[in-house]
């Protein structure tokens, strides 16, 4: 059935492993429709992962993964194909296929999943260009953009089947101040102007913090914490505080375990 809360997605009791190791422990999430929601956490603790997992790249051992009510991980390949069409992904890297121009690697999907005509392509490629500030760079190569050129290329291919959500993996990596500052504005523009909804991983706690309007902590498998901005920055948790704060020790010690340092000197002194 249909979800009828106000959730695009929800995930329970998410449980995936890669070996012997555990990334999710049986983790709870909500995501809102039409919200900008962050997931953070410290690196390798599966934020990237999560997006393979609700895009069905990825099947967990155990959980739901719920999108508009339908269990993504027990959908057959073909209606697994129809939902990704309603998600757009904007990779870390880029991912833009370097032997297309601008304009191509745009209007690939639309030529991939829609039968319409090359005018109207050509009118909807330019339309999505124009939205992030790119319609003259149409006629470039990948390798002629600057990296928050082609970031912003990305963002562009990302929303062209117009789909209900995109999903950032670290969007803001690599990218000086201007080209940060115009992805910042860009994603929640977009996400107004297009009533997205929005999942953003990133390790960047002021830009992230200044745009999502709901904010998920993971580290060891489990959910540290979730809120808004303003609860995340105001958490009375030591664990969330060092790391909404940049603190170098804490909950997560700066000196990896050892036994104690003078123990560790003096035995020294007994080789002879």
């Amino acid at each position: 059935m249909p979800s009828t809360d106000n959730n695009l997605v929800r995930i329970r009791d998410l449980h995936f492993s890669r070996g012997h190791s555990k990334i999710f422990n049986g983790i709870d999430i909500d995501i809102p429709k039409g919200k900008i929601t962050a997931i953070m956490g410290p690196s390798g603790t599966g934020k990237t992962t999560l997006l393979k997992l609700i895009g069905g790249q990825l099947k967990p051992q155990q959980g739901t993964i719920l999108f508009h009510g339908e269990n993504i991980p027990a959908m057959k390949t073909k209606k697994l194909y129809e939902v990704r069409k309603k998600m757009g992904m904007l990779f870390q890297s880029g991912a833009l296929l370097t032997d297309m121009s601008v304009f191509d690697n745009i209007a690939f999907p639309l030529r991939e999943h829609t039968e319409l005509p090359e005018v109207m392509i050509r009118d909807l490629v330019l339309m999505k260009l124009q939205a992030v500030g790119l319609r003259g760079a149409r006629d470039l190569n990948p390798s002629q953009l600057s990296g928050g050129m082609a970031r912003r290329v990305a963002f562009a291919r990302a929303i062209a089947l117009d789909p209900e959500m995109i999903m950032f993996d670290e969007p803001f990596t690599g990218q000086d101040p201007i080209s940060m500052g115009v992805l910042v504005q860009l994603i929640r523009s977009m996400n107004e102007a297009l009533e997205l909804t929005s999942v953003m991983v990133s390790h960047d706690i002021e830009e992230t913090m200044a745009i999502a309007d709901k904010v998920y902590i993971i580290s060891q498998g489990k959910i540290m914490g979730y809120g808004s901005p303003e609860e995340m920055n105001q958490s009375d948790s030591p664990w969330i505080s060092q790391f909404v704060h940049g603190e170098a020790d804490g909950p997560v010690h700066f000196h990896y375990q050892a036994r104690s340092y003078s123990d560790d000197i003096f035995a020294g002194e007994n080789r002879d």
